[in-house]
């Protein structure tokens, strides 16, 4: 079992989310996951740091957390040969293991800086799996011709090509994407606060995926962002969600809304919705008991998605009362 911190670059300047995150890593935290976006979901107070060059800094202090996306997208802002170059000296970097979180993305992180139009969903899948070979195969082979429907490469070598190829974990949150996964990922993201039998739902095509790949279900790593604000005071735990209000929206709303004043009115306009994704607790045993059916259902990997400004006082209090029951619960 593995336990992480989410790095939100939506939320926090540059400097400060390395802190936090070095903060994470001393706690016990052994994975640090960071969100690209080039947009944040909110205008007002909302940050945007640029994850690859971010976590090349992270690299440079950390003492062996394991580094990656949760998640980025390699298809339209970013070309895959590009994203792979970026991870292939990320891994050098590091000195500890390096993996690739991606997803099909949203409209506010990739028309915006492109004014590209935003494609339909089964567009973004191919584009996702297209984008996938091409970068397993430049961090494994030298002068790659490619020749897809949405890139190319022309005799294209990386020359530091990671020693091991960082995983990929693939973001899902629908059937399709899921089948995806397990085609042709080594993990799976998803988030939680959703509806129990979505996961199951989930878990399900990508083990049909594998299946019909002729992969092991069993060995892709399951990755789930756990949002949780944990507290002493509940009232501060759940006023510290509230900055948070655009993950109650609607998938829709999330991925075709491209103007961050857009998603913060959006989520602005019903407050009382923004703690609905979290777990929200004073009582460490109640967070590990709701944690729980996640881990049941076959999650190895928890990342903490702590929604507050004080991410220094949640890394105190969770790795004093919430994260030693979690080991001693699952290991």
């Amino acid at each position: 079992m593995r336990y992480g911190y989410k790095a939100s670059a939506e939320q926090f300047e540059t400097r400060e989310l390395l802190e936090f995150s070095l903060a994470a890593e001393r706690s016990g935290l052994d994975t640090i996951a960071v969100s690209d976006h080039f947009q944040p979901w909110r205008h007002n107070g909302g940050h945007a740091p640029a994850a690859m060059t971010w976590l090349g800094a992270a690299a440079a202090r950390m003492e062996g957390a394991r580094l990656g996306t949760s998640v980025l997208t390699p298809t339209m802002r970013y070309h895959p040969s590009i994203v792979a170059q970026s991870f292939a000296t990320l891994a050098r970097l590091s000195s500890g293991p390096v993996f690739l979180g991606i997803g099909t993305g949203e409209a506010m992180n990739e028309t915006p800086a492109t004014g590209a139009p935003w494609p339909g969903a089964k567009e973004r899948r191919l584009r996702m799996a297209e984008a996938i070979k091409l970068i397993r195969r430049l961090w494994t082979e030298e002068r790659v011709d490619f020749e897809g429907e949405y890139y190319r490469t022309e005799r294209a070598t990386l020359y530091e090509r990671p020693e091991e190829p960082p995983a990929i974990y693939v973001a899902a949150a629908g059937p399709l994407a899921a089948k995806l996964v397990g085609r042709a990922a080594d993990g799976f993201i998803c988030t939680s606060g959703k509806a129990p039998e979505l996961y199951t739902s989930l878990l399900e095509n990508v083990a049909e995926g594998a299946a019909k790949a002729g992969r092991d279900a069993g060995a892709i790593r399951k990755l789930i962002e756990i949002k949780v604000s944990y507290d002493t005071d509940l009232e501060a735990a759940e006023r510290a969600c509230h900055w948070w209000g655009a993950l109650a929206l609607t998938s829709e709303e999330k991925q075709s809304t491209e103007d961050p004043l857009e998603l913060e009115r959006l989520a602005d306009a019903h407050p009382e919705r923004a703690a609905s994704r979290f777990i929200v607790s004073t009582d460490p045993d109640e967070v590990v008991d709701r944690i729980a059916p996640y881990v049941e259902l076959g999650f190895d990997e928890l990342v903490f998605h702590a929604p507050g400004a004080d991410q220094r006082r949640f890394l105190e209090l969770f790795s004093r009362d919430v994260l030693p029951r979690l080991r001693a619960r699952f290991g």
